[in-house]
């Protein structure tokens, strides 16, 4: 489990408290558990929701808002105060913090100041950690086509991090026709994604956990819908909820993304921290990739984070050179994972992970790699002098007909 703190909030005032959700929402550490309008309503809402923080904007009523703080400190000890306000009177921070607060906050917020209040919480609360709260780390695991093995990709990657103990990680299927991740777990999950938008509106960090299915391996799985007309429900501001609550649970999610490229796996893609795009040295591959690459550059800053895994390098039939590949996709290859046909077939069929079936194939050990450099956050593998320069964009241009460079 990540360190995120869970939020709940109350202030009267419209403004300030959207102008304060939005700012806590913007935050990985955090997840906003509950808002409230009304000081009376927030002693049930804190007893509902066991945050561990509470959020009290005194400005609407200072008595009576720290006469709730008073309150809260007594009969929620577990939940920490903070007090904000746009007054900054020495009497009134004094009674207030007297009342029980742990923080007082000046509104306007200032993010820093309010990163830093969070994380004096969170050391209190979880103990001293190196770098303080740890956020989550999404990979989008996207194909170039259908049968290159992203989903190979993603679970085997998934189990690999989830091997770590200082990791938690979830997988989560949006293939939604088609997806078979459940397959290579050998799982049958009690519940699906499908439920769990069902019940969007009550979703908490608690209901979401026990819609999980866990893996021997330690992986969760939150798997596609069963029957297809339950993919209708599914949209991209329900992804986007579900993911946040995933975040907000999880240090690493997997999402195996479909081929579609639709709204849905949009959504993923731009809450992802790094986007896994595999492809093979074929023509076709490469030709989609190039497409995708010039889509993906119509989004601010989703080109960078997009890295290019060449899945059964080695197959010497028909492949074209990683030389041409690099030359013509205008950027470096993040990983390569060796062709192991054989292998894969076996732990597909037996619905058990590479680390598992094979520990010691080289593909196995590919997978590791790849673990490895996506955890690093070091220097990319990409020149930089051609990635994001007009040669570039001239070169894929060139290699997909019909679009002028």
């Amino acid at each position: 489990m990540s360190n995120v703190l869970r939020i709940a909030l109350v202030d009267p005032n419209d403004g300030s408290r959207e102008a304060l959700k939005s700012m806590l929402l913007g935050m990985d550490t955090i997840w906003l558990e509950a808002d409230c309008s009304r000081y009376e309503f927030f002693p049930d809402v804190i007893e509902q929701t066991a945050p561990d923080v509470g959020v009290v904007a005194l400005d609407s009523n200072p008595e009576k808002a720290i006469e709730l703080i008073k309150k809260l400190a007594s009969t929620a000890p577990d939940t920490a105060i903070l007090a904000a306000s746009e007054q900054t009177d020495g009497q009134m921070i004094l009674k207030t913090m007297r009342s029980g607060a742990r923080e007082f906050l000046t509104i306007p917020l200032n993010k820093e100041d309010l990163n830093s209040a969070l994380q004096r919480v969170s050391q209190q609360k979880f103990g001293a950690t190196e770098g303080g709260g740890r956020s989550c780390e999404v990979y989008a695991i996207a194909g170039a086509t259908g049968g290159v093995g992203s989903t190979s990709t993603a679970v085997n990657l998934g189990c690999v991090l989830a091997a770590d103990p200082r990791n938690s990680v979830a997988l989560l299927d949006l293939d939604l026709a088609l997806g078979d991740a459940d397959v290579f777990l050998d799982s049958i999950p009690d519940y699906t994604l499908a439920d769990v938008v069902q019940n969007i509106s009550r979703l908490d960090i608690q209901l979401l956990k026990r819609s999980l299915t866990k893996h021997s391996s330690g992986l969760y799985l939150l798997p596609r819908p069963v029957e297809l007309h339950d993919t209708l429900a599914i949209t991209d501001d329900s992804i986007r909820k579900v993911i946040g609550l995933l975040k907000a649970s999880f240090t690493h999610l997997i999402v195996d993304l479909s081929k579609t490229y639709s709204s849905i796996d949009m959504a993923a893609i731009e809450s992802a921290t790094r986007v896994v795009l595999v492809t093979q040295l074929d023509l076709p591959c490469l030709r989609n990739v190039v497409r995708l690459m010039m889509g993906f550059e119509e989004i601010d800053g989703l080109q960078n984070k997009v890295e290019i895994v060449v899945n059964r390098a080695g197959l010497e039939a028909g492949q074209i050179s990683l030389k041409k590949a690099k030359e013509t996709l205008g950027r470096e290859i993040f990983a390569l994972l060796p062709n192991d046909y054989r292998t894969m077939v076996e732990v597909r069929n037996n619905g058990v992970p590479l680390i598992v079936q094979a520990p010691k194939a080289a593909i196995t050990q590919g997978i590791r790699e790849l673990a490895a450099k996506l955890e690093g956050g070091g220097a990319k593998p990409v020149d930089s002098e051609d990635a994001g320069s007009k040669s570039s964009e001239s070169k894929w241009k060139k290699f997909w007909p019909g679009v002028k460079a």
